[in-house]
């Protein structure tokens, strides 16, 4: 007989702290369990740093805030997340020391490595949805040149896809911007390499 370890709960007070004695570790709380985050690809890393940029470019002089993936988004009372990306046009969000979460997250962008798509494309996707103040859900891709938005329609969600040739439209932000700018400096391809063609 196989014996399995019950879960461990703690509090969201215990899960700061965590964080607070563990400043080089990331943990992510759901529901009073905590996740360790872990690091990603070369590809990842730069679209990443290309989302955050290209975020920031787009917004321009809105009084919006772009974050990486060092600042906590605040879901619920019982759920707080690490996206890759976030952003937040409330006035509590503005970027202050005393400020240690995302309070009010308006687009949250996570981007797919082989060890997270599943639980980016389900898990997560169904705690981002549930969160009120989120009004896209944003997925970029690394295998290829590829973007998903996931956008609040009042009480249902539709899914907006972007290729390599188009610009990713964020509607609750305003903005636009092109796909290629979130893979500058890449290697990664325009489509999957299951239908690039023999030479």
């Amino acid at each position: 007989m196989v014996a399995h370890r019950e879960p461990r709960y703690i509090s969201v007070d215990e899960w700061r702290e965590l964080e607070r004695a563990n400043p080089d570790v990331k943990y992510e709380y759901i529901d009073g369990q905590v996740y360790l985050m872990s690091g990603g690809s070369l590809a990842h890393a730069r679209i990443g740093s290309n989302v955050v940029r290209v975020l920031e470019d787009a917004l321009g002089s809105k009084a919006c805030y772009a974050y990486n993936s060092d600042a906590s988004v605040r879901l619920s009372e019982t759920r707080y997340a690490y996206p890759d990306a976030s952003v937040s046009c409330d006035p509590r969000d503005q970027p202050t020391t005393e400020q240690m979460q995302v309070q009010a997250p308006r687009v949250v962008v996570e981007v797919l490595s082989d060890s997270t798509e599943g639980k980016d494309r389900l898990r997560k996707a169904n705690f981002y949805r549930a969160c009120p103040t989120i009004q896209e859900y944003v997925l970029v891709a690394t295998k290829y040149q590829a973007v998903e938005v996931q956008r609040r329609a009042g009480d249902e969600w539709t899914l907006h896809l972007f290729g390599p040739d188009d610009e990713v439209e964020l509607a609750s932000l305003g903005i636009r911007f092109p796909v290629v700018a979130l893979y500058r400096g890449t290697a990664v391809s325009v489509m999957p390499q299951e239908n690039i063609p023999e030479p």
